[in-house]
């Protein structure tokens, strides 16, 4: 199978499911003739035109209105807000219209409406904040998290055809990511989550660019002797808590990681969700969450080894839990 960066592979799904479907629009800040400014719509404007393909004002809370009352008149927009931090600014329209809209009007209305966010974990306090708890908190949204490409294509591909708002994240860590993707058009299933690597010792749940540094560190454990499974569960809401029980029971040791702030991280919510489930007893160690201790990511580089976990972040804790 042909390998394709991430950020190509988002590009390709979008491209595919607008020819497929005509109601597919495209609306953010410099994501026409700019070509997004991280680049992943580049070419779009060319293809599609300008009516489905359409640049927008600094004006996050107008056009993601604008782009709420077009799903309710039965288009499929696809909101590029650019960078996470953005999201603050247009959370009326998406919290108390978009996410509302099926409950309020008794099933009669829905918002097929998807909100590309990517992250920016290395630049400012602003851009590089990660927000996806926020969004699995609020009904009626559903929040994705791909980390490979062929994630990437499949689920965005699902999140159009999806009837409800969905908030996509991206990482921009892992556009430049390669990996195997199908050339035809697919969907990958929301709430199932994917063992990307398996172990019986401990059990490690990350999500986004906390996956690739789960994996390196269970490299590394390895070859200590350590088996680390990894789960990447792929969509936050729904959430497929099945798959974590299940590996917890093999292992009797969990690790959630995560980029987002520890307080109020959705790593609580699975910590919840297991020490709230029949799995409990079988756990050998207290549950580690390795995350943002609770503050502004640094606009330098060099400081973000103090904020953002990686690799030997994921291994201590590990090793917290076995002891050792």
């Amino acid at each position: 199978m042909r390998e394709i960066e991430l950020r190509a592979a988002i590009r390709e799904g979008l491209a595919q499911e607008m020819r497929r479907d005509e109601t597919v629009c495209l609306v953010g800040e410099d994501i026409a003739r700019y070509g997004g400014i991280l680049g992943v719509t580049e070419g779009m404007l060319e293809e599609f035109g300008p009516e489905r393909v359409v640049d927008m004002p600094i004006s996050e809370a107008g056009f993601a209105g604008m782009a709420v009352g077009a799903a309710l008149m039965g288009l499929r927009p696809v909101i590029e807000m650019q960078f996470t931090g953005l999201l603050t600014v247009a959370m009326d329209p998406l919290v108390n219209t978009g996410a509302k809209a099926r409950y309020v009007h008794d099933g009669a209305m829905s918002v097929p409406m998807v909100v590309r966010s990517p992250h920016m974990m290395h630049g400012n306090a602003y851009m590089s904040q990660a927000l996806e708890a926020w969004f699995a908190h609020i009904p009626g949204f559903k929040v994705v998290t791909p980390s490979t490409p062929a994630d990437a294509k499949g689920l965005i591909v699902a999140s159009i055809r999806d009837p409800d708002p969905v908030l996509f994240v991206e990482h921009e860590d892992l556009y430049a990511t390669i990996g195997p993707v199908p050339e035809e058009l697919f969907t990958a299933p929301f709430g199932e989550a994917c063992v990307r690597r398996e172990g019986v010792d401990v059990t490690v749940v990350a999500w986004l660019a906390a996956v690739p540094a789960a994996d390196a560190a269970a490299g590394e454990l390895a070859a200590q002797g350590i088996s680390v499974e990894v789960i990447d569960p792929r969509t936050l809401v729904p959430f497929d808590s099945e798959a974590v029980l299940r590996s917890v029971r093999k292992t009797g040791r969990l690790v959630i990681v995560h980029e987002a702030v520890r307080r109020g991280g959705f790593g609580g919510e699975i910590a919840a969700m297991v020490a709230g489930s029949d799995v409990v007893s079988k756990l050998k160690a207290p549950i580690e969450r390795v995350a943002n201790p609770g503050v502004s990511v640094p606009h330098a580089k060099h400081l973000n080894r103090a904020v953002l976990p990686d690799k030997d972040d994921v291994i201590a804790a590990v090793k917290r839990t076995l002891g050792s």
